[in-house]
């Protein structure tokens, strides 16, 4: 894995929870309608994997999506997402009343997105990822533009460098490799 400026490894030593949008960070943005009105989309595997070694070293998930989709409820139960909240108008308000309630502190907190709507959110917690992909806007006020493309493994370079900058993602592997 490769270098990391030292402010954003010790950004990511604090986090405690990594929040995120769906449409243009889960997936590629593009959303897929058949001729009965039934959406689609597309989920990157690698995304999905990594949640649960999140789940294992006690960093929540949380889904803050301003589009409300069966199709983004099931992916989210499916990967047990500690939260997730839909069809959400006001991204900060939530973020704020979920700071709250988890006992979090905007430094412990981690959160990717990729529009403007998102930057309420950005603009206040202590580590902010677009993908390679997010609106120009949005890349001039996070700390990391991350090089993966929404829904092409976004979340999984984020979560693989807090658990690498935390020291747990080599527990990770040489617990994989004594399997």
């Amino acid at each position: 894995m490769k270098d990391f400026s030292k402010e954003l490894t010790e950004r990511a030593k604090k986090i405690r929870a990594i929040f995120f949008d769906v449409d243009g960070v889960l997936t590629n943005g593009s959303i897929i309608y058949d001729n009965n009105g039934l959406e689609s989309k597309q989920f990157n595997v690698k995304d999905g994997q990594i949640i649960k070694y999140l789940k294992q070293y006690q960093i929540a998930t949380v889904v803050i999506t301003g589009r409300d989709s069966r199709v983004v409820r099931n992916r989210c139960n499916e990967l047990s997402i500690d939260r997730h909240y839909h069809g959400v108008k006001d991204k900060g308000a939530v973020y704020e009343d979920l700071k709250k309630e988890l006992h979090l502190h905007d430094s412990e907190i981690a959160y990717i997105g990729d529009d403007i709507n998102d930057l309420p959110i950005l603009s206040r917690c202590g580590l902010s990822c677009t993908p390679a992909d997010g609106q120009s806007q949005v890349k001039e006020h996070v700390h990391w533009v991350l090089s993966k493309k929404g829904g092409e493994g976004a979340l999984r370079e984020l979560a693989d460098m807090v658990l690498l900058s935390q020291g747990k993602y080599e527990e990770i592997i040489n617990k994989l490799l004594k399997a």
